[in-house]
């Protein structure tokens, strides 16, 4: 196997392996639990948890990757998001695979607003704390990897005929939209939303390439959350009339307002265009 998909039931995971095969590239990928996805029978999967050694170093051993693309999702639990990646470094590194590893723009707190790759990690939040403990770890453990920070991600089309949105972005404002919650989105959370055809396909290209070090894959247009989901809600043919709009500032929750990952220095090297959400949420 030349490509090892960690995450590959996830949203971004299975667009990454979906790419991948598409293109002939010997793959294989891991879910964290129940039965392997059935709709995927063109390569091989593994059940891997991130929080046990023994059981990563197995994987990487049987899969025998050139590269391996952690695409994981662990959320605020440290041992998944934060240990996690470590114990995949020190198996890519005794393996002598490359990695790639997928962080976030919730390592920053917003207090500069515009982040470039030199910027370094001042989160704010467990799951932001997680992410840049990982990216510390990865990056002494694996000097030769590459880690790539991006954005919220967000997929196709939720109409009622299409497959159901695995952006958990998506589905909030479907939610919102359609009365099953109550709530708003914030009009001071600003971000560079990416779609993760998009994102896949950058990653993609920083694996199979030289790269190293820190990169930004993020979108290129800072919508706050209530413009992301008007944008959403127009392409999806929902009420953008039931989205709330509301101040972050004035909510309990915590976290960073406005972050904007500066991609241009990694976009240079890049083929992959990365859109802004403007043009991807564009209404057909």
């Amino acid at each position: 196997m030349t490509l090892l998909i960690v995450g590959g039931s996830g949203l971004l995971g299975a667009e990454l392996v979906r790419q991948a095969t598409a293109a002939g590239r010997p793959t294989a990928a891991t879910f964290m639990s129940g039965p392997a996805p059935a709709d995927r029978t063109d390569l091989r999967w593994y059940a891997l948890d991130l929080r046990v050694a023994e059981q990563i170093d197995a994987v990487v051993a049987e899969a025998r990757p050139r590269v391996i693309v952690n695409a994981t999702s662990g959320k605020a639990d440290w041992a998944v998001t934060a240990d996690g990646p470590v114990r995949l470094a020190v198996a890519a590194a005794r393996h002598g695979c490359r990695l790639v590893h997928v962080s976030s723009d919730a390592v920053f707190s917003g207090a500069r607003v515009h982040y470039d790759e030199t910027c370094l990690p001042d989160p704010v939040t467990p799951y932001g704390a997680a992410k840049a403990a990982a990216e510390t770890g990865v990056r002494l453990l694996s000097p030769k990897s590459v880690v790539a920070r991006t954005s919220l991600i967000v997929d196709g089309s939720s109409r009622p005929s299409a497959r159901p949105s695995s952006s958990p972005h998506v589905r909030v404002v479907h939610d919102l939209a359609t009365g099953v919650r109550d709530g708003v989105l914030f009009t001071d959370d600003v971000r560079c939303p990416v779609h993760v055809s998009d994102l896949a396909a950058a990653l993609l290209e920083l694996a199979h390439s030289d790269a190293r070090g820190v990169h930004h894959l993020a979108g290129a247009d800072a919508v706050s959350r209530y413009e992301l989901g008007l944008l959403v809600a127009r392409r999806d043919g929902l009420d953008s009339s039931r989205l709330v709009a509301g101040l972050r500032a004035d909510s309990p929750l915590p976290g960073a307002l406005d972050v904007r990952l500066d991609c241009r220095t990694t976009r240079r090297g890049l083929r992959t265009t990365l859109r802004g959400a403007r043009t991807f949420l564009a209404a057909p």
